[in-house]
């Protein structure tokens, strides 16, 4: 017997792996319409908000993608964590049961803005292995004002749960936001923090939504993680392989919606065009 121990509370084995079957791994993001709640829900039945994020789950599944990330993107401007209504959760937990029960295949959930604990509730009903969290850990100047990380109180709520299984995909300095509050800490630093608080993958992204994040950006956040690292913005069939060759996947929606515009529905044929252009 020695004294070596693993890190407390690190899993064991590539979480890619044990979800997806497979490392460089693609994942499309269902942009759900506004919700019930919303300032933008202009009334529609919710069936109809239902079908949209189904067609759209079916169209990256279909077409090649190795899992969906449901996300209340619609629900412009976002709120913060704790003013989210219930009913966030309750819309989000019919419709990502309905897209895991037909197409038998991973789904994550990530809740704007930043709502780690509805993000866990919503996974928990579901059945969905992955919650994506923006600020996990630290705290930044968002759109939405001030943001702290969620970590401390989501894995106590998980622990509760007893949802140990599902596991935390952590942006890393992330998009849309000022990181100025701890800019006297290298990014390096700031992405070992999600480590130390047991994120089992990160996620690098750029400025803003469909803005490509720079290869040294990317290379560095892995190194620094030692975790599986995935690149969360601006990727194209242009620039996808050699994001590819220093990240262990992708997740994508604006450049395979039509007319590359993220509000839009999923186009079937760029996500068959785009999946085949990696595989290859």
């Amino acid at each position: 017997m020695t004294g070596t121990m693993k890190p407390i509370g690190q899993v064991e084995g590539n979480a890619l792996i044990d979800l997806f079957g497979r490392d460089k791994a693609i994942i499309g993001v269902v942009h759900l319409a506004p919700l019930p709640g919303a300032p933008r829900y202009s009334g529609e039945a919710i069936e109809t908000v239902y079908q949209r994020g189904l067609d759209d789950a079916r169209a990256y599944l279909a077409g090649g993608c190795d899992a969906v990330i449901i996300e209340n993107h619609g629900d412009i401007p976002f709120s913060k964590p704790d003013d989210i209504g219930p009913e966030t959760s309750a819309y989000m937990a019919v419709v990502s049961d309905r897209i895991r029960r037909e197409l038998h295949r991973p789904i994550g959930i990530n809740v704007l803005a930043n709502a780690a604990i509805p993000a866990l509730a919503i996974a928990s009903a579901a059945g969905a292995g992955f919650v994506r969290v923006n600020q996990w850990a630290n705290a930044y100047i968002a759109n939405e004002g001030f943001i702290e990380g969620e970590a401390a109180r989501a894995m106590r709520y998980r622990a509760r749960l007893n949802a140990h299984g599902i596991r935390i995909f952590a942006d890393a300095h992330v998009k849309h936001g000022a990181h100025a509050i701890v800019a006297d800490r290298p990014v390096g630093e700031q992405v070992k923090d999600l480590v130390f608080f047991d994120a089992d993958v990160v996620i690098a992204t750029g400025q803003r939504t469909g803005h490509a994040a720079d290869l040294d950006y990317i290379s560095m956040i892995k190194q620094a993680a030692g975790l599986p690292t995935l690149v969360g913005s601006g990727v194209t069939p242009e620039n996808s392989n050699d994001i590819l060759s220093v990240a262990d996947g992708v997740i994508i929606a604006s450049s395979l919606k039509y007319d590359g515009v993220w509000w839009n529905a999923v186009d079937p044929l760029r996500v068959t065009n785009f999946v085949a252009g990696i595989r290859r």
